[in-house]
């Protein structure tokens, strides 16, 4: 028998499958508190829960939990990158980072990636499975478990195409962001794209709380093409029309991320296209130093990147630079995951 994803579930239906079981409803609540509260990944943890209802728990339900195999932590910044193992062997990536106002956490959505952007280490390898919403909040869960420090936001922007696991994230934000369990505010969860159209504007309908950040890197057809396949499916008109159909239906201001790549994307020209592209638009971009892969020879520098910056903002531009966090530690997504694996 196929056991089910406990973590997944909301309480609702967590009250509907004990019942079903012959169990009293009330105790729903008790083993939610213990997965979402206490961070539980162990039924035999739950000291208030009958043995008999714990065997029960056990035949029918997994905790679908994940298992450090590889911690780095940087001397620089106290960044913190965690290689997890799944349940099935599978590898993903999370970061935890600190800033002034609250510890900010990066998670996957996915086993590798299938959308080939070329400056992106986690599709190198290939694509192999979603995660399930229950995988995505245990990297939280067992981040905060593992460093002691509590989470104050979530960045879905980790291994993998979030809107490529749209029911998954959607179930994850409605878990993460619930008041019986670990009640983290949307406003304070951004979840990236690359830019899968039909998915934002599924998104839109939903009008949920979260911020939306587009990874739009390229103000031209032809060079985001070269970078980044998803737009020979969904070009940047497609894109940006449905980010302006997004944020006329949410009211949220989209960020839009953009990884400056030395002669390829930083001109002039390209600012000039970019204030065209989102003129009307409430808006933010954030402009990345873009990671060195071995496999790709895009360089930039952080001097270039404050440079584009300056001149964006003199154009109107609603334009900042990323802080760098991590770098000795190399905690862009996707890096630590190949190596491990090769």
């Amino acid at each position: 028998m196929e056991k089910t994803d406990i973590l997944s579930l909301n309480l609702k239906q967590l009250q509907q499958e004990l019942t079903n079981l012959g169990q009293q409803k009330f105790r729903a609540k008790q083993i939610y508190s213990w997965l979402h509260i206490k961070n539980v990944n162990d039924f035999e943890q739950m000291t208030d829960i009958s043995k008999s209802l714990i065997a029960i728990l056990k035949e029918h339900f997994c905790i679908n939990s994940v298992k450090a195999v590889k911690k780095l932590q940087s001397r620089q910044d106290n960044t913190i990158k965690y290689l997890y193992e799944l349940n099935d062997g599978n590898h993903v990536e999370t970061v935890l980072m600190e800033y002034n106002h609250a510890n900010s956490i990066c998670v996957s959505t996915q086993v590798g990636c299938k959308m080939g952007c070329r400056f992106c280490a986690s599709t190198i390898a290939g694509f192999k499975r979603n995660l399930t919403a229950g995988e995505i909040l245990s990297q939280i869960y067992m981040a905060e478990k593992e460093s002691g420090k509590k989470v104050g936001s979530i960045v879905l922007m980790g291994i993998g195409e979030p809107l490529d696991n749209f029911d998954n994230v959607v179930k994850f934000l409605e878990l993460i962001s619930d008041q019986n369990g670990h009640n983290i505010s949307q406003r304070h969860i951004s979840v990236s794209t690359c830019g899968v159209v039909p998915n934002i504007k599924k998104l839109e309908q939903l009008k949920l709380g979260i911020t939306l950040s587009i990874s739009l890197h390229a103000t031209t057809n032809k060079n985001r093409s070269e970078i980044m396949p998803v737009n020979n499916k969904y070009n940047i008109e497609e894109l940006i029309s449905a980010c302006k159909d997004y944020f006329e239906t949410t009211k949220r201001r989209i960020s839009f991320e953009y990884s400056l790549i030395d002669g390829v994307n930083d001109s002039i020209e390209d600012i000039m296209r970019l204030k065209k592209l989102l003129g009307g638009m409430v808006h933010h971009i954030n402009i990345i130093p873009i990671n060195s892969i071995k496999e790709r020879n895009f360089k930039s520098t952080r001097e270039h990147a404050c440079k584009f910056c300056e001149t964006a903002k003199k154009h109107g531009l609603n334009a900042t630079v990323r802080r760098t966090l991590g770098a000795d530690i190399d905690a862009a997504c996707g890096q630590l995951r190949r190596e491990y694996e090769i």
